[in-house]
């Protein structure tokens, strides 16, 4: 076995940088760049607000919050420690402000509305992912995109992560040869999987089910690590764990009669943060954000399967599980000269046993430092040798393996830091989501799905 540490992006990924919108900010002339937030839950005020400010506080600015729930506006402000207008109208807010970007955090199924409206409105856009729902709603983002002139980034975190840029490195230099199919598992333990059940996510109207919510992160790097586009999806999904599949259920954790049986049973009390943020505020929209994962209106895939057949030829088997007793993921590429191999929070796998309860607030803190003697591994197997390589960088603390504030220094800092396309726009949105929203439409016609049935983009075998 040789070992090989992975330092920096090659050479060759500096030959692939494209022009960005985010590069208009690289002037140097000491100006802020302006940024309006709809959409003031955890994430937004979280990542896209207060983190943000910290790290980011001398190159940015905000001019405008807002959220259809005044309660939750109200504490934004206070959380973000921000001075800016707050509106509870989408329309207001783009009639009044001045900003560069309107950052959207809303839920899935609104995402449309405001990327739209700021659009007409001559504004570019920042969306957190999924881009939207539905094919109908992803064309007319398309459409608005291009009549207006001006830009949707799609924040396809993930891509940023240390390790999937090795990933990416070894596979855009063919190290196994031309890539013929990948396995694909992904795992959702029954702390985080559960807790998509409890919130607007369980809702097909609300995230479009966890194929487009949750797998859109798994589409997209499949997308960007292959450099190809889906051609048809075969998929199979059921419900058979979360909502009616039980024989009791209440209204919200708190104060629930079934609290001492249910193993779901969640304690929203002792996170101060959400009490204020959500529990503080359920009078003005009936949001509970501990809902009990056993209601009978859920309606969403628990467990899911999908065939993946991409232009270029490779086949995808990928799978997504929402109640494992552990969190974590799990890729196989074979090539025509060998086999490469991931794995990242598999337990027998690594070296430290991780809290599966605290594994998801871990995952999204910002932090960036590297966990001292802890390594990602990429196993390389040539066709005919004896023995393997190895590959490794170092496992970052949180914040989907550093994806998120390199995500941000890339938008905010250095702007032209941009490896293999790394920067993602509508295109990439719309080919993450058409996988699932075909996904969907398999289980419910039982048969493949075209994307072309979807959308008048037609799939590239090479992206770029």
């Amino acid at each position: 076995m040789e070992r090989r540490s992975f330092v920096k992006y090659t050479a060759a990924a500096g030959a692939s940088l494209m022009l960005h919108p985010f590069s208009a900010f690289a002037t140097g002339n000491g100006t802020k760049i302006r940024l309006a937030l709809a959409g003031t839950g955890v994430r937004g005020i979280g990542f896209w607000g207060n983190a943000l400010l910290k790290a980011f506080k001398d190159q940015c600015e905000f001019t405008g919050l807002m959220d259809i729930n005044p309660g939750r506006l109200a504490y934004a402000k206070q959380f973000m420690n921000v001075t800016c207008p707050t509106f509870t109208n989408v329309d207001e807010m783009l009639r009044s402000v001045k900003a560069d970007y309107i950052i959207v955090t809303t839920t899935d199924s609104a995402h449309d509305e405001i990327i739209i409206k700021s659009l007409k409105a001559g504004f570019d856009v920042i969306t957190e992912k999924p881009m939207t729902t539905d094919e109908i709603k992803c064309r007319n983002i398309l459409q608005a995109e291009k009549e207006s002139g001006k830009k949707v980034t799609v924040a396809f975190n993930y891509r940023h992560s240390v390790h999937a840029m090795q990933l990416k490195e070894l596979l855009a230099a063919e190290r196994v040869g031309k890539i013929t199919s990948v396995d694909f598992n992904w795992y959702l333990n029954v702390h985080h999987g559960a807790d998509y059940f409890r919130r607007w996510h369980g809702r097909m109207d609300k995230g479009g089910s966890l194929w487009v919510h949750k797998a859109t992160h798994h589409f997209d790097l499949l997308n960007w690590w292959l450099n190809s586009e889906p051609l048809e999806v075969m998929a199979y999904g059921s419900l058979e764990h979360y909502g009616r599949n039980n024989s009791f259920r209440g209204t919200r954790c708190r104060g629930c009669e079934h609290r001492e049986k249910c193993k779901f049973f969640w304690d929203m009390t002792g996170n101060k943060h959400l009490m204020n943020l959500y529990a503080e505020n359920e009078q003005y929209d009936g949001y509970n954000r501990d809902g009990c994962v056993w209601a009978n209106d859920i309606d969403i895939f628990d467990k899911m399967s999908a065939q993946i057949l991409y232009a270029n030829g490779v086949q995808v088997n990928y799978s997504l599980t929402t109640y494992s007793p552990y969190e974590g993921w799990q890729i196989a590429f074979n090539g025509m000269k060998g086999r490469m191999e991931t794995w990242e929070d598999i337990p027998y796998l690594q070296k430290t046993p991780e809290d599966q309860a605290k594994r998801h607030a871990i995952e999204m803190s910002n932090a960036d430092d590297a966990i001292p003697g802890e390594y990602r591994e990429i196993i390389a197997w040539d066709n005919f040798a004896k023995n393997y390589e190895v590959y490794t960088t170092p496992k970052i603390r949180g914040g989907h393996g550093g994806g998120d504030i390199r995500m941000q220094r890339r938008m905010f800092i250095d702007k032209n830091d941009n490896p293999h396309h790394i920067m993602a726009g509508t295109r990439d949105g719309a080919m993450s989501i058409l996988i699932g929203i075909a996904a969907r439409k398999s289980i419910r016609e039982k048969r493949p799905v075209k994307i072309t049935e979807l959308t008048d983009l037609v799939p590239l075998a090479k992206r770029w």
